[in-house]
């Protein structure tokens, strides 16, 4: 039966969707905050000096003044802080879209002690009687901005207000004082001098035994949240004095961001072709829901104040992938059912199903490890993580749901019940009645034999293991200044200088690099980076000729390795820890030799590409440790739903009692996962090979890098974490002497799955 009604909702649905897209995307896109790399910021340098005599500035009171300048930026909302240790007592502090620079300063330097006093001045209550993180900013019964805090201790708020009601008439006020902490020179600072320090005063006339403190006064909205904030971010380790602050100019500039989006909307517009051309009515329905999930994924940017940058860019890739691998999945199970003889609607129902629980189970993997990476990583990674939860949770929203949606009103229309419109032969679909599951259909890798050579894999990974390793102990690594010691070069001009210009003076006078910023907000300050030191007599040279050509002498600076051994180090722990996740996930879900395999793929794939960047000499800055996080989300989900495959077919044979079956079953499920794992690593190399060509060149080595790393993360999952699976499950085998049997329930991979 034909059903006009569902056609005409499919339309209806289409058009409203695109209808509201396409009214508010050019706000949306507006609204996209970028960060320090890709639209510039504000920028200062401090000179650390000790608060009190005796104190040594050690690389270890840098790194916790680094912590402490990150957790009072994040207080502020500003997300993605660069911080630098330069030296051995300067900290450069870079905050994207930062306009307001006397608000930045304060931000940074500026330290508040809260005090309740009586009218004596005797201080009753200090900043050390506040719960951490317990000022917030607030309404009162009025409307009016107030700021509420929370103490630690109620019996001794009762015991001061008790004090104070009993002080008589005109006596009893409760005073609240914020101090700036003297001695922080900054801008900021000596403006607060010149304020009154007093905030509020309230008369107190009984006995309050609580926690709860609210204050107020004639507070604007946003002097609440400035105020709360500065408790909150409390004090700092160290005295900063500002020696230099400017507006800093973005790494990509107007021209390179827009040839890296154009790269990105040809790689997108090549993915829907593709889709389109092989999947045909799914791929069509795959084009509109990856067009909202672009749309959303930027919507919910905006909603909460996020910061695009560059780990960012790779998340949103990643999540793209993983959306696109949601479609195929589906498509595939779906042209699966048509194959052994199911009419369309029973093929569109039994292939949704069957492919729900390996997209569940690949994204909530991945989600976990982002999850982890979020909370145990800091800056970027804490970026990168951010961007993937979200594309993980509207990838859910839009693959499962709005595409099953558009697809059901097609399928169940009964005007799309042709099998050539799901992309597939009449020479390929078998009689129902023959009986043929799934399990037996044919491959176009029917060939391969899998289990059969995982001995030559084995020894390839050992040899690319032991080459890498001598690769990397001749070669090193190519670190960029984030990673290790270098020099900080900048020069001023009276006039606007180019790129092109300081690139082209610099060659001429024997200091060439291959990293020049303009920044300032004129366009008249060039930084120049080298990732080695200067001499002290380049230095000499390099600051007379510059001295002789633009009139003023450069700043020049060592730049220390601290913050960036530091993201290194906690993106290494939080990969460790996401890895431990990921064993217990699949050990619960599948069983404890999976996820093994797992992470065995995923150490090789990142070990590999390590090495791969050292023998050609590629540099490694923070868009590689973006680059490897995105490889293993992509070798997670691929190794997932690998294992789903073959989970499922150990579940239809039943009862396993030799290698042999157990081998059959590895490469049945190996072959017939392998076309959608080429198709969704095809159709996101589509993506990566666009950056490479018509991108900017400051992503060039993260393009180099997801372009080795998804090659090498589907040969992971196939010849390596499959393999091992096998050749643990063998083992088991021979010391029980009993058959494999499937621990799971029937609703796990039976044909009628409970969902």
């Amino acid at each position: 039966m034909k059903l006009k009604s569902r056609i005409i909702t499919f339309v209806l649905v289409a058009v409203v969707l695109f209808a509201a897209m396409g009214a508010t995307v050019q706000g949306v896109l507006k609204d996209v905050k970028l960060g320090l790399d890709l639209q510039g910021g504000f920028e200062v340098l401090y000179e650390v000096d000790s608060l009190v005599d005796g104190q040594k500035i050690t690389q270890d009171v840098l790194t916790d003044t680094t912590s402490a300048l990150t957790n009072r930026i994040n207080q502020f909302g500003v997300s993605e802080p660069s911080i630098q240790v330069e030296g051995e007592d300067r900290i450069r502090v870079q905050l994207a879209g930062i306009d307001d620079q006397s608000s930045a300063r304060e931000l940074l330097s500026s330290t508040a002690n809260l005090t309740f006093r009586d009218v004596n001045d005797n201080i009753l209550l200090d900043g050390t009687d506040l719960k951490e993180g317990g000022a917030a900013a607030s309404f009162d019964q009025q409307n009016r901005p107030i700021v509420t805090l929370t103490l630690k201790d109620a019996a001794k708020f009762a015991e001061v207000t008790k004090k104070v009601s009993q002080m008589g008439p005109g006596q009893n006020l409760l005073v609240v004082w914020l101090d700036f902490e003297e001695g922080v020179d900054s801008y900021a600072a000596e403006a607060q001098k010149e304020d009154p320090k007093f905030v509020s005063a309230a008369g107190v006339d009984q006995v309050l035994n609580t926690t709860d403190v609210m204050i107020s006064g004639n507070f604007t909205v946003q002097e609440t949240k400035d105020f709360a904030s500065v408790l909150n971010a409390g004090a700092l380790p160290v005295k900063l004095t500002e020696i230099y602050s400017t507006s800093v100019g973005a790494q990509f500039g107007e021209e390179a961001l827009n040839s890296t989006v154009f790269a990105s909307v040809v790689g997108v517009i090549l993915i829907f072709i593709f889709m389109l051309f092989y999947y045909r009515l799914p791929g069509f329905i795959s084009i509109i829901t990856l067009s909202v999930f672009t749309y959303l994924v930027l919507v919910v940017f905006n909603a909460i104040n996020a910061v695009l940058t560059l780990p960012g860019i790779a998340a949103l890739v990643l999540g793209i992938g993983m959306a696109v691998d949601a479609n195929i999945l589906t498509a595939e199970r779906i042209r699966e059912e048509l194959r052994v003889g199911r009419s369309v609607k029973e093929a569109y129902q039994h292939g949704s199903k069957q492919s729900l629980s390996a997209i569940i189970d690949a994204q909530l993997t991945t989600l976990l490890a982002a999850a982890v990476l979020f909370f145990f990583g800091t800056s970027s990674v804490k970026g990168f993580a951010t961007t993937l939860m979200i594309t993980i949770v509207l990838s859910f929203v839009t693959a499962l749901w709005l595409s099953r949606i558009l697809l059901g009103l097609l399928v169940n229309s009964g005007y799309f019940n042709s099998p050539s419109l799901y992309g597939v032969r009449k020479s390929k679909i078998h009689d129902e009645s023959e009986g043929i599951e799934t399990l037996d259909l044919s491959t176009n890798f029917d060939r391969l034999d899998f289990v059969g050579n995982r001995k030559k894999f084995y020894s390839l990974s050992i040899v690319i293991l032991i080459v890498g390793a001598v690769i990397i102990g001749i070669f090193k690594l190519n670190l960029g200044i984030d990673f290790s010691s270098g020099t900080r070069v900048e020069i001023l001009s009276d006039q606007q200088i180019s790129q092109e210009e300081v690139t082209e003076y610099i060659d001429e006078i024997g200091f060439p690099s291959e990293k020049v910023i303009i920044s300032g907000e004129d366009q008249n300050t060039a930084v120049v980076t080298y990732k080695e030191d200067l001499t002290q007599q380049q230095i000499l040279d390099f600051k007379a000729a510059v001295l002789d050509e633009y009139g003023h002498e450069p700043s020049v600076s060592t730049v220390s390795p601290t913050v960036g051994q530091e993201l290194v180090k906690n993106a290494i722990y939080a990969l460790a820890i996401a890895a431990l996740g990921i064993i217990i996930y699949v050990a619960f879900r599948f069983e404890w030799r999976m996820g093994v395999g797992a992470i065995a793929s995923l150490l090789h794939d990142v070990f590999f590409m390590v090495a791969i960047f050292s023998f050609f000499r590629l540099e490694v800055d923070i868009t590689f440790i973006a680059a490897i996080l995105t490889i293993v989300g992509y070798s997670i989900n691929d190794t997932i739903v690998t294992f789903d495959r073959i989970r499922e077919n150990v579940n239809r044979k039943g009862k396993i009692t030799t290698r042999e079956e157990l081998a059959e079953i590895v490469n049945k499920s190996l072959r017939q996962t392998m076309g959608r794992s080429v198709n969704t690593v095809l159709t996101v190399i589509i993506v990566v090979i666009a950056l490479l060509l018509f991108g900017a060149p400051a992503i060039q080595n993260f393009s180099i890098a997801l372009l080795i790393g998804l090659i090498t993360g589907m040969y992971s999952s196939i010849c390596i974490a499959a393999q091992i699976w096998y050749t643990l499950k063998c083992r088991e085998m021979d010391k029980k002497g009993t058959a494999v049997e499937s621990k799971e329930k029937k609703q796990w991979g039976s044909d009628e799955p409970v969902v």
